[in-house]
C-alpha cells in the first residue's frame, strides 16, 4: 500500500521560509518521478513541482518559480519542498503526489498545513 506521509507546514510570516517533507513507503520511492500539489482554501487540487525520479529534472508552476526548490533523497525515501519568500496566496494544504507534473496521482496523505499570513 502506498503511503505518503507528509510534514513540516505550519504559520509563517510573508517573506518566510518553510521545509515541507514528504516519508514515502509502499512502493519503491527510487523509480517514480514525484510532485508536490496543494490545495487553497475553496480551490481545487493545484499541481506545484515535481522532480524526476534521479533528480535530473524539477518544475515547477509559474508562481512559485524562483522561490521553492523541490529535491528528494532516494536513500532515505524521503521528498522535501524548500519554500522561501513565501506570500498570502500560498496559503494552502501542501500534498506530495506519486507521479509526474503531467500524470500524478490523487493525494490520498492527509498533506500538512501552511498558513501564511502577518
Amino acid at each position: 500500500e502506498v503511503q505518503l506521509v507528509e510534514s513540516g507546514g505550519g504559520l509563517v510570516q510573508p517573506g518566510g521560509s518553510l521545509r515541507l517533507s514528504c516519508a514515502a513507503s509502499g512502493f519503491t520511492f527510487s523509480y517514480y518521478a514525484m510532485s508536490w500539489v496543494r490545495q487553497a482554501p475553496g480551490k481545487g487540487l493545484e499541481w506545484v513541482s515535481g522532480i524526476s525520479a534521479g533528480s535530473t529534472r524539477t518544475s515547477y508552476v509559474d508562481s512559485v518559480k524562483g522561490r521553492f526548490t523541490i529535491s528528494r533523497d532516494n536513500a532515505k525515501n524521503t521528498l522535501y519542498l524548500q519554500m522561501n519568500s513565501l506570500k498570502p496566496e500560498d496559503t494552502a494544504v501542501y500534498y506530495c503526489a506519486k507521479g509526474p507534473s503531467t500524470d500524478w496521482d490523487k493525494p490520498t496523505g492527509q498533506g500538512t498545513q501552511v498558513i501564511v499570513s502577518s
